[in-house]
């Protein structure tokens, strides 16, 4: 598998987006590969980290949210989930459910429907060491702000809007993996 052609083959007519998605997904791929390098315990599949943590934003192209050049129908918390299916299209469902599970720490099937987000009914976290290791390593970078590596108190304070549960699992993996 190609991350870069599968990244092409949908953003190549919108060169600000394309930029802005390959460095921020270089960003979480560089994290996780370091999460890799520190826990070889973790026994992680160093390759589908790379690809997978490329990839994992790769359905923001469909969303709405001009201020990173994203012109799409769709609200931005969509973006795992329309990823998921993109990567299911392409032969990559094991790579889809890194997209369908990033958001926030992932996303519970109650959380969805209390905040009454357009998003499929179903439980969205990140289960297996790999979705977990590149949810983790997403909550470090901005598509706002690529110059800026967050600290963990940065990352904790952006996950807030998400919940207390959210902000326990992330303290959890900054135990485990950072």
């Amino acid at each position: 598998m190609n991350p870069f052609a599968i990244i092409e083959k949908y953003y190549a007519s919108q060169p600000e987006l394309h930029k802005l998605l390959l460095a921020h997904s270089t960003q979480v791929a560089k994290r996780a590969l370091r999460v890799a390098d520190a826990h070889p315990e973790l026994g992680l599949d160093r390759q589908f980290l790379m690809e997978a943590a490329l990839l994992h934003d790769i359905g923001i192209i469909r969303t709405n949210a001009e201020r990173i050049y994203c012109f799409g129908t769709e609200p931005y918390i969509c973006h795992g989930y329309l990823g998921a299916e993109m990567m299911r299209a392409e032969g990559f469902p094991r790579h889809a459910l890194v997209c369908e599970r990033h958001t926030g720490t992932g996303l519970t099937l109650q959380q969805i429907i209390d905040s009454g987000w357009p998003l499929p009914h179903r439980d969205m976290q990140p289960l297996t060491p790999e979705e977990q290791v590149i949810c983790f390593a997403d909550k470090f970078y901005s598509k706002t702000r690529l110059e800026h590596e967050k600290s963990v108190e940065e990352a904790r304070q952006s996950l807030m809007k998400f919940g207390e549960e959210g902000i326990k699992k992330f303290d959890l993996w900054c135990t485990l993996f950072g």
